[in-house]
């Protein structure tokens, strides 16, 4: 049976600064596991703690810049590119460029907390 999704819930990002999920499908969304499709916005100067997730994460940059870095390299997208990380690499997300970034994230599984597997340190 189709699942009609009305409009997304908005979910508390970490890091320094506010940025805001809008989650369409997910675990607080729509109830799903396999999948989680959320539209980031992400202001000018945010930073969250590196993770080691349990999921791959395909993003895709439809607005201004989003900086990622690796254990092993750095990458600088900008609209219109994307990147997919894997799961159990450490990776750390942030828009540090004017007018932050706008961008879709797909996380497979759904993204959760109990997975994301969150640095204890503080890089802010």
């Amino acid at each position: 049976m189709a699942q009609f999704i009305k409009s997304p819930s908005i979910i508390k990002a970490a890091g320094n600064k506010e940025k805001i999920i809008r989650e369409f499908f997910g675990h607080v969304n729509s109830k799903t596991a396999e999948v989680s499709i959320a539209y980031m916005t992400s202001p000018e100067g945010w930073v969250e703690p590196g993770q080691t997730p349990k999921f791959n994460e395909y993003t895709v940059v439809l607005k201004g810049k989003l900086k990622i870095n690796t254990k092993r390299e750095e990458y600088i997208l900008s609209e219109g590119q994307a990147i997919m990380t894997l799961q159990d690499e450490w990776v750390q997300y942030s828009t540090p460029f004017a007018g932050g970034a706008e961008y879709i994230s797909v996380c497979l599984p759904a993204f959760s907390p109990d997975i994301v597997q969150r640095d204890d340190l503080n890089y802010y």
